[in-house]
């Protein structure tokens, strides 16, 4: 048992790498970009959630009758968030490694706002991150609103 526990020790300092931190793989990586989305969009900071998304990205946005492609049509599609005081609260996250450069997030999210945190909506969410000049972003983003919800 206590060589057991002397493995187990070794291969976990072995796996932390300089300064101690565990080596992160492209799962964790874009759960960061992820957890990276939540915290600007509560802050209702638009430049850094467009910043998240490629240069030719998709999004299918909850409240959008329309597809938003590129920079520009990302920007306008958040631009209503700015100084809103709208949330999202995470409920529930799966990451799936497609390749060392693509990962898939689904999930679901609520929405709210400062102001009144009982009234919000539920959705659902994909996003598909790609790895590009040394950085994860969001190259396509569906959230639609849920149904169905479990009992």
């Amino acid at each position: 048992m206590r060589l057991l526990r002397r493995l187990l020790l070794v291969g976990l300092l072995a796996a932390s790498g300089p300064g101690g931190s565990a080596l992160a793989g492209p799962a964790e990586d874009a759960d960061t970009v992820v957890g990276t989305w939540v915290a600007a969009f509560n802050a209702n900071d638009v430049e850094t959630l467009v910043r998240l998304y490629t240069a030719d990205a998709t999004l299918l946005g909850t409240s959008s009758p329309v597809l938003s492609e590129g920079t520009a049509a990302i920007h306008a599609y958040f631009s209503r968030l700015a100084g809103s005081g709208n949330l999202v609260n995470l409920r529930e996250m799966r990451t799936v490694v497609v390749g060392e450069d693509v990962v898939l997030v689904t999930g679901f999210y609520d929405f709210s706002q400062r102001s009144n945190p009982a009234r919000g909506a539920s959705a659902r969410f994909t996003m598909l991150l790609v790895h590009r000049g040394g950085r994860w972003l969001i190259a396509h983003h569906h959230s639609s609103p849920r149904t169905g919800q479990p009992q």
